[in-house]
């Protein structure tokens, strides 16, 4: 029988307001021009899992939307316009998917095959309940998984894995290194390059690395 394959909901801010703690991260790059890079990756490796039937973008961001179409998504403008919460129940409801998955968009180094495991194992646990992928530090949340018929309900925010557990949702535990290195500052990213960086990324951070003198 055929794995069930699942719609990914991932919102993203307008540029010029989205990732504000990496602001400088990147000496000489414009930060709106980071934060589309790990936005641009994260839409790549989820278009590349074999368990994702499609990706649903939710952004009011013309680069972001064109950025999402050309990895393969489906752009949904942020008619809520009510924060991150209400984009990702928004793009929940406008899939035919059975099921659905909410993941951030700040996961530059995030590989197919871990995003892969991780929705069979959200497919594999209880029946009718939502599990979610904790980040690195294990405070927030990277994913957010409901099974057909549930909806996602998403708490992402200040403190999420915590209110996701709250609300009824079960981690996932799994050795996915990429999927839960989210980044946020100028720490997390030098963490996400360790891992290795989406293409896009990566040509940021060597553009700009500080060069070495001659000697």
């Amino acid at each position: 029988m055929s794995q069930p394959r699942w719609a990914v909901v991932v919102p993203v801010k307008h540029l010029a307001a989205a990732k504000s703690r990496l602001r400088g991260a990147l000496p000489g790059v414009p930060h709106e021009e980071l934060a589309l890079a790990l936005a641009a990756d994260t839409f790549r490796a989820v278009l590349a899992c074999p368990a994702v039937a499609e990706a649903l973008v939710v952004t009011d961001d013309a680069r972001v939307a064109g950025a999402a179409r050309a990895a393969g998504a489906r752009v949904l403008p942020d008619e809520p316009a009510a924060g991150l919460n209400a984009a990702f129940r928004h793009g929940a409801t406008a899939t035919t998917a059975g099921w659905v998955a909410g993941l951030t968009a700040d996961l530059p180094a995030l590989r197919p095959a871990e995003l892969t495991n991780a929705l069979l194992a959200a497919q594999n646990g209880r029946p009718a309940v939502r599990r979610f992928v904790p980040d690195a530090p294990g405070s927030g949340t990277v994913l957010l998984t409901a099974p057909p018929g549930v909806p996602l309900d998403p708490r992402f925010g200040v403190g999420s894995a915590v209110a996701h557990a709250a609300s009824g949702a079960l981690p996932l535990s799994g050795d996915w290194p990429s999927l839960r290195r989210d980044v946020d500052t100028a720490a997390d990213l030098t963490a996400a390059a360790r891992l290795g960086l989406g293409s896009r990324t990566a040509a940021l951070v060597t553009a700009g690395r500080p060069a070495r003198s001659a000697g």
